[in-house]
């Protein structure tokens, strides 16, 4: 538990501090006097995946580096993990997610309510700055709830099948503990070609950790129950499509991968005798 929320409070601290370098502290700092944009975008992606490869190398050696209770719960289903051990993982991943949230607060407070007056908006108005904590759908969906909660189900379970093919060793896998790197990759990824839905949250911690203190914190009904002017009560998406999405995306892999590595090992152990040298 102490593992997953070290590796858990490293992944939002880099993550959820690229968000805020992006929307408040480059345009706050006056080094960036251009509307948030593309640039904006992958520094976004690429600190949210090189957050994950460091979370992970943080925690990997002793809890797995789940770091997300989509990986914890898909790999129960899968019977790689104890279910008794899915709510203490679950509970360690979101104090984690909590404490970094307030930690990259403290460091961007000042940039974070000079972007709120600027604006000439209160927090509870301001979805600008909640953006940096958690996430929230793109207005092309309005108040549907489907569209988002597909999206989750989706990147979510992308980020599964490409985690167990990933470390499997019977596959392509990468080897001397090269799988973070490539792990991180599949985040940028989805970031690069999901991400502007509903923020590619694909992990309940990631997303209700930092939304909790937000709410703690002031930016009121935006961060719960999740509601601005175009989505209402939005706050269970981001947990529930990365679960549903965990769980589709390693039973997709084995289903239709892992029985035809199984054959092959199985086929390269029982293959016909070899003559030992007279």
């Amino acid at each position: 538990m102490c593992a997953e929320f070290l590796g858990t409070f490293v992944l939002i601290l880099f993550g959820v501090g690229s968000v805020a370098v992006a929307v408040a502290g480059l345009p706050g700092s006056g080094r960036q006097t251009a509307d948030f944009g593309p640039a904006n975008w992958l520094i976004i992606s690429w600190g949210w995946g090189l957050a994950v490869v460091f979370g992970v190398y943080v925690a990997g050696g002793i809890s797995g580096a789940h770091l997300n209770p989509a990986v914890t719960l898909g790999f129960a289903v899968r019977r790689d993990f104890p279910w008794r051990k899915v709510l203490p993982y679950w509970l360690a991943q979101v104090v984690g997610a909590f404490v970094a949230a307030a930690l990259v607060y403290a460091c961007y407070r000042w940039a974070i309510d000079a972007s709120i007056a600027k604006a000439g908006e209160t927090r509870e108005t301001s979805l600008n700055t909640y953006s940096i904590f958690a996430t929230f759908p793109a207005e092309y969906f309005g108040d549907s709830w489907w569209g988002p909660l597909l999206d989750q189900i989706v990147g979510t379970g992308i980020l599964l099948l490409l985690i167990c093919a990933l470390i499997d060793t019977r596959n392509t896998a990468p080897m001397s503990n090269l799988h973070p790197f490539l792990i991180g990759l599949v985040v940028v990824a989805i970031g690069l070609t999901f991400g502007t839905n509903a923020g590619y949250a694909i992990n309940p911690a990631r997303d209700f950790g930092p939304r909790l203190f937000t709410f703690f914190e002031g930016w009121g009904d935006i961060a719960l129950p999740g509601t601005f002017e175009w989505f209402s009560g939005y706050w269970w998406i981001p947990i529930v499509g990365p679960l549903i999405g965990g769980v589709i995306g390693v039973l997709v892999y084995d289903l239709l991968v892992s029985p035809v590595l199984k054959a092959r090992l199985s086929e390269a152990e029982e293959g016909p005798a070899t003559e030992e040298p007279s």
